[in-house]
């Protein structure tokens, strides 16, 4: 029958004393007795024990070096020690219950004492471990819950930002693409360590997530207008742009429902600033430079994009290059200056990306 009896090391290098020991545990541990530090080590490469009873006063290597050693070991630094010493001062039992030892026992000890003390430890270490693995169980079903929520809060995203591109006659790639820009512009913002304070700062994959709300707002826009086949009245262009504010309103509202607002946070900015321009002749506020979000500028640049390379019933799709151009163009007055210059530098990979969706393009109405 295999033995089911907990460890214990004594360590001590006086014989007597270890005899003692033995005699006392045995019925109730399987003990392990070692007259001085270097054998406790080599002992230890063999076997984990429960618990180890170790002497201060011994030659070579003393109590409290061999704890420090313990302690800082990674292998051994969650076995409990127990002090059992005839230095019965104040001081030193300071000392080796400030090196991490859980009790400080004096010799001569009564051996039910002993017993009961050891007895408490062990219990209280078996506490510990079933708590840790209750904790750790608990965690790891916290992770799974929360990978459903997220993959849940994604499904409901993807969903919404399809219907949003149903509405204004899209072909569904629009958010998925402007997506994938985002992402380049912000990696290469990173390389070049441009940005880096704030983007640093971002939490990328919630963030990219939540760029698929840029444009809700358009749900709330008439058909006459969103789907209007032809360049938009000055009128029915006052119209349009409420679409910013309309979708800032509607995230909100969704953000009331939740107590993670880091989402919707990156989403309410990204909808409400994506058409403000570096000269502040945007909207929906008219913010110049700075001011706007870095995430709100960066999207400039993605939707622009896209718009431009996507075909549109009064219009053939602008071949990347011309897109390519008409961003750089902007240079200072719709677009961020450094931006634009990041944009130089990823540009072939924009055009990748709109090529390998450019075959299942429908047309497309006006995004202004």
């Amino acid at each position: 029958m295999k033995n089911t009896k907990r460890k214990i090391v004594a360590v001590d290098d006086n014989l007597t004393n270890l005899t003692a020991l033995k005699n006392i545990l045995k019925p109730l541990y399987e003990v392990y007795t070692v007259s001085s530090a270097a054998k406790m080590f080599e002992l230890l490469a063999k076997i984990k024990p429960n618990l180890i009873l170790l002497d201060v006063e011994m030659p070579d290597l003393n109590g409290y070096e061999a704890a420090k050693f313990l302690k800082n070991n990674m292998d051994y630094q969650s076995i409990p020690i127990i002090f059992v010493t005839a230095k019965d001062d104040a001081d030193s039992e300071m000392e080796g219950l400030s090196l991490g030892a859980v009790d400080y026992i004096y010799k001569p000890y009564a051996a039910p004492l002993l017993l009961k003390r050891i007895e408490t430890h062990m219990s209280l270490e078996e506490h510990k471990k079933e708590l840790q693995e209750l904790n750790d169980s608990m965690q790891k079903k916290l992770v799974a819950k929360i990978s459903q929520v997220l993959e849940l809060q994604n499904s409901v995203i993807r969903i919404v930002a399809d219907l949003v591109e149903f509405r204004d006659g899209a072909t569904g790639g629009h958010t998925s693409r402007t997506e994938k820009y985002l992402q380049h512009l912000v990696d290469k913002l990173v390389e070049r360590d441009v940005y880096n304070d704030e983007i640093s700062a971002w939490d990328m994959e919630v963030l990219l997530t939540s760029s698929q709300l840029h444009d809700v707002g358009k749900i709330a826009i008439d058909d006459s207008i969103l789907k209007k086949p032809a360049k938009l009245t000055d009128e029915e262009f006052t119209i349009m742009k409420t679409h910013t504010q309309i979708g800032v309103d509607a995230i909100s509202k969704m953000e009331k429902q939740t107590a993670d607002n880091s989402f919707f946070e990156y989403a309410k900015v990204i909808a409400g600033t994506h058409h403000e321009k570096w000269d502040g002749s945007g909207y929906p506020n008219g913010l110049r430079g700075a001011d706007i979000p870095l995430v709100g500028r960066l999207m400039a640049i993605a939707d622009v994009y896209d718009a431009l390379v996507s075909e549109r019933h009064y219009k053939e799709a602008f071949v990347p290059e011309k897109a390519a151009e008409i961003i750089e163009n902007g240079r200072g007055t719709h677009f961020d200056p450094m931006l634009v210059d990041i944009f130089r530098m990823v540009s072939d990979d924009f055009a990748e990306i709109s090529k390998t969706t450019n075959a299942e393009l429908r047309p497309t109405i006006n995004s202004n």
